[in-house]
């Protein structure tokens, strides 16, 4: 069996000031056998996660990459008693294989993306987006981005905007919903967050039988549009496994559906899951890849489900409660690691 893992303490205390990280148990657990080598963690935020990870192995070497300044700062100081085992690196994560060529590494034995929006960013009320804290309509995750939320709100025609409201938040509502912002922003220009949450909440109504306020989708929707979550997702996966070693674990976790099911297909086609016309849902197990659809072996998935977070654990942090973990890890694989695959729990494709 893996051994126990330490329980770990925050620097500081501070981890209540920094952005809570979810599933860290697990996604310490599933990377356990990376702990001698070099993980990438491509989302690194405040730390959480990277210094779970620093302080279960004195071996380990993690590259941190962020493409918020503010909160790769925050992870820069709270993990400066590391040295030189954190290495912090101001980028898009979609560009992890240039990232890696200026690491001066060709493969690396772990990587984590954790693809939820921090606590430092929705309790920062000037970054814009959180419905719950007044601020301008902002939610860029990268400033150096010129597109803003009430970029998108005040010039999308209300066809666009309703097929934005609909397409990434998978609201119901989303015409009602456009309509009524379209009627509004002709009044006056749409500046603020409460604002906009206001819109929405009117246009929809009262809750519907759940605590989840009316304005959830919509501004996930708009948080997808302007950081462009989705594009380049099944690039970046492809990216993700092809610079794994052998043995290489991945450890994906989103929090959304629309997020979930691109991992979930894109991870499923790197077993070896053909979907070709020819060989639909055959399972190529051979390495060489369908000359129709690409499949080939690449992977072996180490969750049969996505993990989700205990009860317990949404007890103390309700932000976890829509998280997803998946992991795989990339074949071919060491002798000792294919002898040892129950144990972390791989499944066949």
């Amino acid at each position: 069996m893996l051994p126990r893992l330490p329980s770990w303490e925050f620097n500081s205390g501070q981890e209540r000031a920094w952005h809570r990280p979810v599933l860290v148990r697990e996604v310490v657990e599933l990377l356990h056998p990376c702990l001698d080598g070099v993980i990438v963690d491509c989302t690194v935020g405040t730390g959480g996660h990277a210094e779970a990870l620093l302080l279960a192995s004195e071996r380990v070497r993690v590259i941190g990459i962020d493409w918020d300044e503010e909160a790769l700062a925050l992870a820069r100081e709270r993990l400066r008693p590391y040295g030189d085992r954190f290495v912090p690196v101001h980028e898009d994560f979609k560009r992890l294989e240039e990232v890696l060529l200026r690491q001066g590494l060709s493969t690396v034995e772990g990587i984590l993306v954790d693809l939820g929006v921090s606590s430092l960013q929705l309790e920062t009320a000037e970054r814009g987006f959180s419905f719950q804290r007044e601020g301008p309509l902002d939610m860029r995750m990268d400033r150096r981005r010129t597109v803003t939320a009430a970029d998108l709100v005040n010039t999308l025609s209300e066809r666009d905007l309703a097929d934005l409201i609909f397409r990434y938040g998978e609201e119901p509502a989303a015409w009602r919903i456009a309509r009524a912002i379209v009627r509004a922003r002709a009044r006056r220009p749409i500046r603020t967050t409460t604002e906009l949450a206001e819109i929405v909440a009117r246009a929809v109504g009262a809750r519907r039988t759940t605590r989840v306020h009316p304005a959830t989708r919509t501004f996930q929707a708009l948080r997808i549009a302007v950081n462009d979550e989705l594009s380049g997702l099944e690039g970046f996966l492809d990216a993700a496994i092809e610079r794994l070693a052998p043995g290489g674990r991945l450890v994906i976790i989103s929090f959304h559906s629309l997020e979930d099911r691109v991992i979930k297909h894109r991870l499923r086609f790197h077993t070896g899951r053909c979907d070709c016309a020819v060989r639909r849902w055959a399972v190529r197990r051979e390495a060489e890849p369908c000359p129709q659809c690409g499949a080939a072996r690449r992977l072996v998935l180490l969750t049969r489900r996505a993990i989700r977070p205990s009860e317990a654990e949404v007890r103390e942090n309700p932000r976890a409660r829509s998280a997803k973990l998946r992991a795989g890890v990339r074949y071919p694989m060491p002798r000792e690691v294919s002898a040892d695959r129950t144990l972390a729990g791989a499944v066949s494709p």
